[in-house]
């Protein structure tokens, strides 16, 4: 079945790490983001940390590592090109996903030139996210399934098969599970169910990791 929720690495955490070139700072701070609306509230938070900086720069790509639809960059009062442009080039062939990074640059009195501005702001960039620990980004859906008691041991033996993490099991009158699965494996895991069960089953989507995650298949 074809993925319908690419995975893909994303940042681990919030990261920050700091270059120094011609004694002018380079602070460069880097965070997952799911929509442009975080991607301006982390961009907010930076300027707020680092008021009295010279630039706040920033760059951002929402959706699958070189991803050009969901994009968004600032110079912040550099020359036009030099900093946004290439921060967001080094998003676009990072490998990365759903990732914003704010450069922030204290002058140190010495000018770079528009060239030498270009491969400070890239090698801020890449030297974070060379250091920077990463994850995968998966979509996930929690479900309530319930059934009869008689299928309960066919239905463990399955779960390894469809990546599915039990979270919790009620025994009333028919055993209910809360599970969690990745939402690429949601249409077999459905069909399993329904097999399984004889389409007697009750199977209801709890909730979705993200607004814009795939619909649960029907």
């Amino acid at each position: 079945m074809a993925s319908t929720a690419p995975r893909y690495p994303i940042p681990a955490q919030t990261f920050r790490a700091e270059t120094e070139v011609e004694r002018s700072r380079f602070i460069t701070t880097v965070q997952e983001v799911c929509s442009a609306e975080e991607a301006q509230a982390f961009v907010a938070e930076l300027k707020a940390e680092f008021p009295d900086a010279n630039h706040n720069c920033w760059a951002y790509l929402i959706g699958p590592p070189g991803s050009s639809d969901r994009i968004g960059l600032s110079d912040d009062g550099e020359p036009h090109g030099v900093a946004g442009r290439p921060m967001l080039t080094c998003l676009q062939h990072s490998g990365l996903g759903d990732t914003a990074v704010v450069v922030t640059r204290y002058f140190g009195g010495i000018k770079l030139g528009k060239g030498g501005m270009v491969k400070a702001y890239t090698a801020a960039v890449q030297s974070a996210l060379e250091q920077m620990p990463r994850t995968e980004r998966i979509d996930w859906y929690e479900l309530m399934v319930t059934f009869d008691y008689a299928l309960v041991t066919p239905f463990e033996r399955s779960l390894t098969d469809y990546e599915v993490e039990v979270l919790t099991t009620d025994y009333a009158e028919k055993v209910c599970f809360h599970l969690r699965l990745p939402a690429e494996r949601a249409q077999e895991f459905r069909q399993m169910f329904e097999n399984l069960t004889a389409g007697k089953g009750v199977l209801e989507v709890k909730s979705e990791r993200r607004p814009d995650s795939p619909q649960f298949p029907v």
